[in-house]
């Protein structure tokens, strides 16, 4: 389940937290704390039914709870002093005050180290251009380096005239390639996985 906390989104299937496309980095515990906290929402949960769920045979300090519950409004863009969705219950524990209503699925993206390229239905370049919708900024790629097209739940990836090539599962492409969930992509020396929505595309790998 994705739910949309406001500043970002908890995926739930895939524990991970979203800002618009792109995946945050969250500490294992502080995505389990967050992941509780929405869970049982609004209820307060005291230090101790957290620190059990958490830490279930390791005693630690109230400073390691505290360290984790700032890690997360770090993420949520908040501080102590001005926290609006992680409520501080002075001498009991903490609760999660905003709303989660669910979110859609992204769309379809490609995945570059920790970020998220979205791709829209069209043309989409990608290269060294910073005008380019697909802005890479890498010396390794041409300025328009490829470009992926999406037709309805038919999407291609094409070269285009590049000088370091483009790869698709390890194979240099020369015409229009379909693309299928997964498939790594290789622009210049920029390693790249394109994800699909769920149930957005069949796997059948034929070029054109």
């Amino acid at each position: 389940m994705r739910l949309d906390l406001g500043p970002v989104a908890l995926d739930t299937d895939r524990h991970q937290v979203f800002r618009g496309a792109e995946p945050v980095h969250l500490s294992t515990k502080a995505y389990q704390l967050l992941a509780l906290l929405v869970e049982r929402r609004p209820k307060a949960l005291s230090k101790e039914e957290i620190q059990r769920a958490l830490w279930p045979d390791t005693f630690v300090s109230d400073t390691s709870l505290t360290t984790v519950v700032n890690e997360i409004r770090t993420v949520l863009g908040e501080t102590a002093r001005e926290s609006k969705l992680v409520r501080t219950v002075h001498g009991f524990g903490y609760a999660f005050e905003g709303a989660a209503r669910p979110a859609p699925m992204p769309g379809y993206r490609l995945i570059w180290g920790d970020r998220a390229v979205s791709l829209e239905e069209g043309e989409n370049v990608l290269g060294r251009d910073p005008s380019a919708r697909g802005s890479i900024p890498d010396a390794s790629l041409s300025r328009k380096h490829a470009c992926v097209t999406i037709r309805g739940d038919t999407v291609t990836i094409e070269d285009l005239d590049s000088k370091n090539g483009t790869f698709v599962d390890g194979k240099r492409i020369q015409e229009p390639t379909i693309l299928a969930d997964g498939d790594a992509i290789r622009l210049g020396l920029v390693n790249l996985v394109f994800r699909a929505p769920a149930g957005g595309l069949s796997t059948t790998k034929t070029v054109r």
